[in-house]
């Protein structure tokens, strides 16, 4: 046995020896060997990172923080406050402190009812310094912006559905095909494997590493519904999926709630007048509803137009303290509102506008009372109006 063991021994040696005498003569060969290693080890690596669930990547990137700070866009709406709450809930199952905060107001009476029923913990900021975290996430939204200070933002991380071309230091996650942001962020606890907690009971009762609290889920399946107008216009296959992966967590009667809010006096009014006002041309139609003290009705008012018959394609727009707003729906295929608006205020002066095939939205400051464009020309409404109707049928 010990005569066998040493013989071994030996034969290792040996077999030493010669490798150090072909390293000693082929140093090149041995280099070369020794970089094809590490670049088939870096391979798997990122291979291993690239090819893991979106979900898992995120929380990875997540549980190397201690506090991060989750951005909403300007004037929040149900998918963005369900996603912001979504991404919150992730950090705070692997112990990063997580911050929602949001810029401007809540204005809308459905949104003001999400946040009411749902009972969020969400902080209004003005300014870059009211930021919680100095690692951002920006949610259904790519670029910061509606607060001083917002250029000066690197986002650690991304999650979108809206078209552009904003990323993420660490994480980006857009995807233009789906019809909400909560879609996405529904991916993520199922790629997690996560469980729907019913509502009746709570999250410690579920043996599962990663859960969805009832008041996500029934968020995320609110915010889908309301950016697919209840999965009828705008969604894929991924969305009704979503949906069905949270219907074991939601909670019906906030679900009821959020979805039947009384609707304000003024709110109404503001439908009639963008209908009475109307300006149809064929399939088109176009009203302006002069000055309004909410300006988040304006998109009420373009839902309720684009239900006419005949009409396939609108825009509402009025005015609120100096800056006009304007919201568009379509069901027309030759009319991508989101570009149609983009097109229409592209020459105006501090002027902007997108979104979907189906909705979009803009604003435009006025100068003494004017459009301006950006040459200095002076536009009036009714110019405007026009610009809108050429865009809508592709003149421009």
């Amino acid at each position: 046995m010990g005569s066998a063991r040493s013989g071994l021994v030996e034969r290792g040696l040996q077999l030493l020896d010669r490798t150090m005498a072909f390293a000693v003569e082929n140093p090149e060969t041995v280099a070369a060997v020794v970089v094809g290693l590490l670049a088939f080890v870096a391979g798997l690596y990122l291979l291993r990172r690239f090819t893991r669930p979106r979900g898992a990547r995120l929380l990875d990137e997540l549980k190397q923080l201690e506090e991060v700070a989750v951005l909403l866009h300007q004037n929040p709406d149900p998918d963005a406050m369900a996603t912001g709450i979504a991404v919150a809930s992730l950090a705070n199952q692997v112990d990063t402190d997580a911050s929602v905060q949001y810029t401007g107001q809540v204005r809308h009476q459905e949104n003001r009812a999400f946040q009411t029923v749902l009972d969020l913990d969400i902080d209004q900021i003005a300014h870059v310094s009211d930021l919680a975290a100095e690692h951002v996430v920006l949610v259904d939204h790519n670029r910061p912006r509606g607060f001083a200070g917002a250029d000066s933002v690197l986002p650690f991380a991304v999650v979108d559905h809206h078209p552009g071309d904003g990323t993420g230091e660490a994480f980006t996650d857009v995807r233009t095909d789906y019809g909400a942001t909560s879609s996405i962020a529904a991916e993520y606890f199922d790629d997690l494997n996560a469980t729907p907690v019913p509502p009746s009971k709570h999250e410690s009762e579920v043996n599962t590493t990663y859960t969805v609290p009832s008041l996500v889920a029934t968020g995320l399946l609110y915010g889908i519904l309301t950016d697919t107008k209840r999965l009828t216009s705008g969604c894929s296959a991924a969305d009704f999926g979503a949906a069905g992966f949270l219907y074991p967590g939601v909670d019906e009667d906030r679900l009821d709630r959020i979805a039947n809010p009384e609707v304000s006096t003024e709110v109404l009014e503001l439908k009639a007048r963008a209908i009475a006002g109307r300006d149809v041309r064929g399939p088109f139609a176009v009203s302006d509803v002069g000055c309004v003290s909410n300006p988040d009705a304006i998109p009420q008012a373009a839902d309720e137009l684009i239900q006419l018959e005949g009409v396939t394609a609108v825009v509402v727009l009025g005015e609120r303290e100096g800056t006009i707003h304007l919201s568009g729906r379509s069901r027309d295929d030759r009319v991508h509102m989101g570009r149609t608006l983009e097109a229409t205020l592209s020459t105006l002066k501090n002027a902007s506008g997108g979104g979907h095939a189906r909705m979009g939205g803009g604003q435009l400051s006025l100068q003494k009372g004017r459009v301006r464009t950006v040459s200095g020309e002076g536009v009036n409404r009714d110019a405007l109006t026009e610009r809108l109707f050429e865009s809508l049928s592709g003149d421009t």
